[in-house]
């Protein structure tokens, strides 16, 4: 379970039940904390007199303010795109890989202007689906995991607003790439680096990981079309996975894709920015879809 952190003297809260005949929602302060988050917090009520009360009886008064009511709704049946994506489409699953899902979602206009709004994305174990407007948006800054999710060679459902999406996919396409693609890597090899450092261990499945990343923004750069599965370099990839290869090994053979990332970015065909006109006039006929639902 959970340990809640302890609250300071003079904290303002509410209570989450009744308490001597007091009603829930009753304002106190907290006048003396337990030594143990488990024991009580003694607290005075606005006519003075006090009284000894759990931490998961009480609630911050700036939260409960703020606090909309909670409203189930199940937004699965709103998904409409849904792709195999990691490993398996990879093409570097092994038996033991999981299966892993992803897409979008678009809500109902109803609930997307709603007080409590919609959330980003929905997830469940091994799936994810982000909104559609967080997804396009997230397309736009050339993020790597959802132009792969774009360019799947696995889809599952795809429903009409989302094939038209997958018509524009290249609208998303642009050098920003360069930026997203080269910050990532460089930045995940300088944590490994470190740990490597600091506790002598590489996580060699993220190593791999990386190296794959870059042949992808390499052959988009060079192409313009997306490589996600990267099957003829499959078995070396694993090897890396294994820990088969030494560290200088997977360095060199880093140092020489990056080589290869800067000279596709240097003779690129893609646009200096994405082409935000199409990408949101998509995102407004699938609004206006949302009206009827």
């Amino acid at each position: 379970m959970m340990t809640l952190p302890l609250l300071p003297i003079g904290t303002s809260v509410v209570t989450r039940h009744e308490v001597d005949g007091r009603p829930v929602g009753s304002v106190a302060t907290i006048v003396r904390v337990p030594n143990d988050p488990q024991q009580a917090y003694h607290v005075r009520f606005l006519d003075g007199s006090e009284a000894r009360l759990p931490r998961p009886a009480l609630s911050l008064r700036r939260h409960e303010k703020n606090r909309l009511p909670d409203v189930e709704r199940d937004f699965t049946p709103f998904i409409q795109y849904r792709c195999v994506a990691g490993s398996r489409a990879f093409g570097l699953d092994t038996d033991a890989s999981d299966t892993d899902l992803r897409g979008f979602y678009l809500p109902p206009a109803r609930d997307d202007w709603s007080l409590g709004g919609v959330p980003e994305q929905l997830e469940f174990g091994e799936e994810v689906y982000w909104e559609a407007r967080k997804f396009v948006l997230l397309a736009l800054k050339a993020n790597p995991n959802i132009l792969e999710v774009l360019h799947s060679p696995q889809v599952i459902t795809a429903m009409p607003i989302a094939l038209e999406l997958l018509d524009i996919r290249a609208a998303f396409l642009s050098r920003l790439v360069y930026q997203t693609y080269a910050g990532y890597v460089a930045g995940q090899f300088k944590r490994i680096e470190a740990d490597l450092r600091q506790h002598g261990q590489v996580r060699w499945k993220h190593a791999m990981h990386l190296l794959r990343l870059l042949m992808s923004g390499t052959q988009l750069l060079r192409t313009g079309e997306m490589l996600v599965n990267v099957g003829p370099h499959r078995d070396r990839l694993l090897a890396i996975k294994r820990g088969e290869l030494t560290w200088e090994q997977v360095e060199t053979w880093q140092l020489d894709l990056h080589r290869e990332f800067e000279q596709a970015y240097a003779d690129t065909p893609l646009p200096e920015r994405p082409d935000y006109d199409a990408a949101e006039a998509w995102l407004l006929r699938a609004r206006r879809a949302a009206l009827e639902w």
